[in-house]
């Protein structure tokens, strides 16, 4: 059952990120890249039409932790307690960004909530990547220092960095500098995919120019990538090991590759659905692998003294985890209903739909 509930969630999160993850690239390329107050109008509506169903995956992944990982999102929730509110405040200005834009005519009224859009959307795409790579490097759990535990084994609480700004410090911070590189290959993914978003959606005349800026980024993400392989070696050696083990897993890192090299040829792809699709497979590629290099592991610890937190000791009991089940079957329900209504809403391009007046 503790697998299952763990497959079912890393699901769901892979969906959010897919979904909600272009809305934090569109932000992006919107910051950036879009100049003509027609572009900016539609680029924002590419994602102010569609933010609100797809955050309701990140609540239901949530809820999901809370039913089935108790432990887990317990310890989390405390230890990472800075970062997320940090998030929460940026998915709030994020989300009035595209409300308010259109409410008042006056160019510096738009002028400051494209701003909030835009810089939202760059540091949520980067604080997602800075957590997975809090995730992959762990924390210290106990807070142990000279090998005394001050806490419990699944306590822990970091400061947003430490004063080495090392992952190898025996303190380690939120933001380091492994983490930011994790950071950094979220937002050069997202904005991929917020691009190929936009080309899919609207009829913006920054279109043919986005398809020579997704493969820009694509070389930065295959430096990034081949870089971040070399340093997580340095943080975690044995990472690798549970490919070695077992190697079916070995499927995973194939799809975000196959993501990676299928969109060197953007600019030949004739289909703006099938480019889509490759940065779709970019997104899940990296998150299940990184979930694959772990597994059974959700929160690896930095120290000797506590054991990692894994899905078998920070799982509900089993009678918890069956009753978890008849409601997560009734939420997915819902949920899927919800999502196929929505998206056949507002299926094509949505140049001349209305948003925000």
């Amino acid at each position: 059952m503790e697998i299952f509930w763990y497959v079912i969630i890393a699901v769901v999160l892979a969906v959010f990120f897919v979904l909600d993850g272009y809305d934090f690239g569109t932000g992006i390329i919107h910051l950036f890249f879009a100049k003509k107050e027609k572009d900016k109008e539609v680029i924002a509506k590419s994602a102010g039409l569609f933010w609100d169903s797809n955050e309701v995956w990140l609540v239901a992944a949530g809820g999901m932790l809370f039913m089935a990982f108790p432990t887990f999102y317990a310890s989390v929730f405390s230890g990472f307690y800075l970062p997320l509110i940090i998030v929460l405040w940026l998915i709030v200005f994020r989300a009035i960004g595209l409300e308010f834009r259109g409410q008042f005519k006056y160019q510096m009224w738009k002028d400051i909530w494209d701003t909030s859009f835009g810089v939202s959307s760059f540091l949520l795409a980067l604080f997602f990547g800075i957590a997975l790579g809090n995730i992959v490097r762990g924390v210290n759990l106990g807070s142990v220092e000279n090998g005394v535990s001050a806490h419990e084994g699944h306590y822990f609480f970091l400061p947003l960095w430490d004063s080495s700004f090392s992952p190898l410090s025996e303190t380690p911070g939120v933001i380091d500098w492994f983490t930011i590189i994790i950071g950094l290959i979220s937002v050069v993914t997202l904005s991929i995919h917020g691009a190929n978003w936009v080309i899919l959606k609207t009829n913006s005349s920054i279109n043919s120019k986005l398809k020579g800026v997704i493969f820009k980024l694509n070389i930065a993400l295959t430096i990034l990538t081949i870089f971040s392989l070399f340093v997580w070696q340095i943080v975690n050696p044995n990472s690798l090991d549970n490919f070695i083990d077992k190697p079916y897993l070995i499927v995973f890192p194939i799809v975000y590759f196959t993501g990676l090299i299928g969109l060197f040829f953007i600019k030949k792809i004739k289909k703006n659905s099938h480019a889509f699709v490759l940065s779709t497979l970019l997104i899940v590629g990296g998150i299940t692998s990184s979930l694959a290099s772990l597994f059974p592991v959700i929160l690896p610890s930095v120290n000797d003294t506590h054991e990692h937190l894994t899905i078998y000791n920070t799982a509900a009991s089993e009678y918890g985890l069956s009753v978890a089940l008849t409601w997560g079957i009734i939420g997915f329900i819902l949920l899927f209903v919800y999502m196929i209504i929505q998206k056949r809403l507002m299926g094509g391009k949505i140049d001349n739909m209305d948003y925000g007046h």
